[in-house]
């Protein structure tokens, strides 16, 4: 037993100086990486915008008035890369006395049968802007497409307000340009 109880002390003691000698330090440090903080995509507005214009109109004084707003209950507009709010825009048409003649607001869906599936899909209203008073009917130029300020992807509309509040819409086909003006001069349109 004296024997069994020295060799365990023996093999203690060994034990003990190997656990207390000095570990071989390590120029390797280890260390866990943060993960990158993944940040939610934001949504653009493509910017709130109003014109206000007189106008002479079948022989009155009017006030035109168009306000283009960032809608976020809509569906949401798409260049391809980044996401927008799509827009409302209210139209409102005043006659001299401060009374309204017209007050309407309209989404992209008003336009829907005039415009092809892939503007109605990814694109926006992007505006709606007073031309001109012609004979019994104002005249605005309406725009569906690419949500993109520096984009040109757009359908170019006409709306029409006659002299009884009726609104009508069809695609522009005219280009604006000079020659088209000398060419309606010369057809007598």
């Amino acid at each position: 037993m004296k024997r069994s109880l020295g060799f365990s002390v023996l093999v203690l003691s060994a034990l003990m100086l190997v656990s207390c000698s000095e570990k071989k330090s390590s120029t390797i440090i280890i260390t866990k990486k943060k993960p990158a903080a993944v940040s939610a995509p934001t949504t653009k507005k493509m910017g709130d915008y109003s014109q206000t214009r007189s106008v002479e109109w079948v022989g009155n004084k009017y006030t035109v008035e168009t306000k283009l707003v960032a809608d976020p209950s809509l569906p949401l507009a798409s260049d391809g890369n980044a996401r927008y709010y799509d827009n409302q825009i209210t139209l409102r048409i005043v006659r001299a006395d401060g009374s309204e003649f017209l007050k309407r607001s309209f989404t992209k869906s008003f336009f829907q049968s005039y415009v092809d599936n892939i503007y109605y899909k990814d694109g926006a209203l992007l505006g709606i802007v007073f031309v001109k008073a012609e004979g019994n009917q104002l005249l605005f130029a309406a725009s569906v497409g690419n949500p993109d300020k520096s984009s040109d992807e757009y359908v170019p509309l006409v709306l029409k307000v006659d002299n009884f509040g009726n609104v009508s819409v069809s695609k522009d086909t005219r280009l604006d340009t000079e020659s088209d003006t000398s060419a309606e001069e010369e057809e007598g349109v």
